[in-house]
């Protein structure tokens, strides 16, 4: 027997799945505080010092984070092919908009502190503010069109065609899906700031964190009644093969009815809305109560359960086709074939205990606040 066989193609495919969506959660839940703390910047910060605090909180640990970025796309190009194709080409503009903006967080922390000009600092300050801000965005941008459903199709040879545009993804829900997303990362940010600085930071933080948890719980039930409500949602029509062959033309597949028919189908899966509220309400308290740790790991929560409710919404749909539904991408026939799989999860099995090892031992090697004085005192070697 072929060792690969040893699992079932169906069950591989709910690995990879659960692993994508894993490494996606875990890129929000890490690169999701530096983006708000970017995005918080101009606002929680004053002075030149209280910004070199705020920019150290984050300076050393963002290269670090963006592994879980790279990780994710490495992932879908592996896995998913057909998702990779589509995705990476239909939203090629966006994916620009935010790898541009990304540019400017690595760029802004180089050159900030070469000058002592004040609008020289002021200005990469704001080049900061968009590299949080604007990622943040069509991140919730993009996950409001998936939920919709995006204007591709198959050609019969499996060549994707894709008929939109950027003006087209900024749509009314996905704009609102987008403001979730930056109010999670910002009361993520928040909570970064609060348990890594004190004194004045910390304190416009606690407030601005206390106000972005309540945007999150508002926005999110928003977009949830939205979706409930105006959003048609995609199913299967014809019978289901979850270990046939990775060819999404071969399925058959409507547009109708409301995604809220998988809380019917799987109760359970309420857990992540559930958990999406409860986090931002508990972060909400303990952002008032100035409870540090607690309100980290309540911002946690918030983000998991948000960004999971999404995925077991729409399983086993990855990638909706709104045009032409038969071509719509999911879990059962848009994965790559069973030995690649498995032999992508035996590397994960290897690789990703490795990675979390060395990014645990970095955040407790520089556990700690950030102080005035560290970035006063060491000012050739801070950002």
């Amino acid at each position: 027997m072929i060792l690969h066989e040893l699992m079932d193609f169906e069950v591989l495919r709910v690995i990879w799945w659960l692993l994508l969506g894993v490494l996606l959660i875990g890129f929000a839940l890490t690169d999701g505080f530096d983006l708000g703390v970017g995005a918080l910047l101009p606002f929680v910060a004053k002075t030149d010092v209280e910004r070199r605090v705020a920019i150290n909180t984050v300076g050393p640990v963002w290269e670090g984070n963006q592994v879980w970025f790279i990780l994710g796309g490495g992932a879908i190009f592996a896995a998913w092919p057909p998702l990779y194709a589509v995705s990476f080409s239909g939203f090629y503009l966006a994916m620009f908009l935010i790898l541009a903006a990304l540019i400017l967080r690595p760029v802004g922390f180089k050159y900030r502190s070469k000058r002592e000009s004040e609008t020289w600092r002021s200005a990469w300050d704001w080049a900061l503010f968009v590299g949080g801000f604007v990622p943040a965005l069509i991140f919730g941008v993009a996950v409001g069109n998936v939920l919709q459903g995006v204007p591709f199709y198959l050609t019969e040879d499996m060549m994707p065609m894709y008929e939109g545009g950027l003006l087209g993804l900024l749509n009314p829900y996905a704009l609102l899906a987008g403001l979730v997303s930056v109010a999670m990362l910002v009361m993520h940010g928040a909570a970064w700031l609060v348990l890594k600085t004190e004194g004045i930071v910390a304190h416009r933080a606690r407030i601005f964190g206390t106000y972005a948890a309540l945007a999150t719980i508002a926005l999110y039930a928003l977009a949830g009644l939205w979706l409930a409500a105006g959003i048609d949602a995609y199913a299967f029509t014809g019978e289901v093969a979850p270990g046939g062959p990775s060819n999404p033309l071969l399925s058959e597949v409507e547009k109708g009815g409301s995604w809220m028919a998988a809380y019917g189908a799987r109760p359970w899966i309420a857990i992540a809305p559930i958990m999406g509220i409860a986090g931002a309400a508990l972060a909400f308290l303990a952002f008032r109560a100035g409870k540090e740790g607690w309100t980290m790991l309540a911002s946690k929560m918030s983000i998991t359960g948000i960004i999971a409710s999404v995925g077991l919404t729409m399983f086993p749909f990855i990638l909706p086709s709104s045009i032409e539904p038969n071509s719509s991408l999911t879990v059962w026939d848009s994965s790559s074939s069973h030995l690649t799989l498995f032999v992508m999860l035996v590397s994960a099995v290897i690789f990703v205990p490795i990675i979390l090892a060395y990014t645990a031992w970095v955040y407790k090697v520089l556990w700690g606040k950030v102080t005035a004085e560290d970035v006063i005192d060491n000012s050739d070697s801070v950002y």
